[in-house]
């Protein structure tokens, strides 16, 4: 039985704390703030209640496989897990709107022709019938294992070009096309285009520089369903904090970690902001690799020939401006759970995100971000959760949309906040009726200076879309939670934990579950 001291109380860390700790292992967590969950948050106020992180859960079964494995009690005994279907409605520019039923193909593909007109459901299709190619090629290296020591492999796009009859027969080479290449060259229709580049900037992800393979994200959503847990997803992060705690996990609130405490060449234990010291056989880091450096004396956790840190939003790393409406007034009925109100003009919100080019490797000129264009795009939420509201004569909804962390617009700027809270309300008018009437009051949430949103792994680029491994290059000190492979988002996240454990129970030369 070794003892495990765990940096930070996110969703990857309490994952790994929870199989660690059923492992036999002795975990101790270490958090520098006041709760659990990481970037789950919650906002209760006046019996209206919000989810301030994710808002959906995709691959629900990584979270059923930790329970399991944790436990007695599956998932669905801890959490009300229910699927949304609609998964989602689609706003675009020109006033189409379409909804797409959860986890059905056949059902997207008729929506689709229905909607936008002949032929857009069959090319929808055909380009996930490609993401599921690439998909297959990259799920175990990319979810399902630790990253590989010769991760440049993965560095080319799986995601197959379009086979094309010619003089010289039919090709289906990989390609080295962005997503929005790929968009604009497969799916033609300007409205198809947007929705699928709506998924990567969900993630994060420019689609001017993203990789192919990011087709993936539509995919996983499409194939394995989009899940709501009844009490949002604080719940979640609720339910996997009380496993932690029955599995004799402790938990140190307001304990900053000011180092990492190395012995005989490997990590010790922790020293806290406090002076005291904690000793340990292994250290957990649920922090940015990017942060470790200064945990260990300006020593860099990992060597020239690893994926190394990288928190640059080319590489799937923006902010959520997020905006909490109390709504007056009953949800009306057929209400849709997630409306995505898309973008008056696409081309002007990548520039504002993410700046003036799709640059690999350094800023674009100016810096990333430029002034956020006029109508962004919006993602509305509407539960229809009790849990979430006073009584059924009011309403909780959540507005979120992608911005720059970095750029001329100071978000903790209180004028610019609001400012950028009233465009969300007014494109969000296009998914909910009579918003501006509606709302009692409103809280902006604008994204803090370090509050970046990692996205998942994605093959491709060079590598450039990896992140660190969860092994460092110090004994007993590994990565685990957003900033690490397998990358960010809650299964992501889930995944992070389990390889963690697995490699600290079966040795660094596992290779994954089978």
């Amino acid at each position: 039985m070794a003892r495990i001291a765990v940096i930070g109380a996110g969703m990857g860390a309490m994952a790994a704390a929870a199989r660690l700790a059923v492992a036999g292992h002795r975990v101790a967590v270490f958090e520098r703030g006041a709760t659990h969950g990481g970037a789950v948050g919650r906002l209760a106020r006046d019996g209206f209640a919000f989810d301030t992180g994710p808002g959906l859960l995709h691959l629900p079964a990584v979270y059923r496989d930790l329970f399991v494995k944790t436990g007695r009690e599956p998932l669905e005994s801890c959490v009300e897990l229910s699927q949304v279907d609609p998964a989602s409605r689609h706003v675009f520019a020109d006033g189409t709107a379409v909804s797409l039923p959860n986890a059905s193909r056949a059902g997207v593909h008729g929506a689709l022709d229905e909607a936008l007109g002949a032929g857009c459901g069959e090319r929808w299709s055909a380009l996930l019938v490609r993401a599921r190619e690439a998909w297959d090629a990259t799920r175990r290296p990319l979810l399902e294992e630790p990253l590989w020591p010769d991760w440049r492999v993965l560095g080319r796009d799986p995601y197959p070009a379009v086979r094309r009859r010619g003089l010289f027969g039919r090709s289906a080479r990989p390609t080295t096309a962005t997503l929005a290449e790929v968009a604009r060259r497969e799916l033609v229709d300007p409205r198809l285009v947007a929705l699928l580049e709506s998924h990567a900037l969900a993630y994060g992800f420019d689609p001017r520089s993203a990789p192919a393979s990011a087709a993936v994200l539509p995919y996983m959503e499409q194939t394995f369903g989009s899940w709501y847990v009844r009490g949002g997803m604080r719940a979640l992060a609720d339910a996997l904090y009380e496993r932690c705690r029955a599995r004799k996990v402790t938990f140190a609130f307001g304990a900053e970690v000011a180092g990492i405490v190395e012995k005989d060449g490997r990590a010790a234990g922790v020293a806290l902001a406090d002076g005291q010291v904690h000793e340990a056989e292994f250290v957990v880091a649920g922090i940015a690799p990017a942060r470790l450096p200064a945990l260990l004396d300006g020593r860099q956790p990992y060597g020239a020939d690893e994926v190394r840190p990288v928190d640059a939003p080319e590489v799937g790393a923006t902010a959520r401006f997020t905006v909490c409406l109390a709504l007056r007034g009953a949800r009306e009925p057929g209400a849709v759970h997630r409306t995505v109100v898309h973008a008056a003009d696409r081309a002007a919100e990548l520039v504002g995100v993410f700046g003036d080019g799709p640059g690999l490797g350094a800023p674009p000129s100016g810096g990333w971000g430029s002034t956020p264009c006029a109508r962004p795009t919006v993602t509305v939420l509407r539960p229809d959760d009790p849990t979430t509201r006073p009584d059924d004569d009011h309403e909780a909804v959540t507005l979120t949309a992608a911005v720059a962390p970095h750029g001329p617009v100071d978000w903790l700027d209180g004028a610019s906040a609001e400012a950028e809270a009233d465009r969300l309300v007014e494109v969000a008018g296009a998914a909910v009726p009579g918003l501006a009437e509606r709302v009692l009051w409103r809280e902006v949430r604008p994204p803090a200076d370090d509050a970046l949103v990692p996205g998942p792994a994605l093959a491709g680029r060079d590598g450039r879309f990896l992140r660190p491994g969860n092994r460092t290059r110090i004994p007993g000190l590994y990565a685990v939670g957003g900033w690490s492979h397998p990358g960010g988002g809650l299964a992501h996240a889930g995944m992070s934990g389990a390889l963690v454990a697995g490699l600290i129970v079966n040795g660094d030369d596992w290779h994954g579950s089978t």
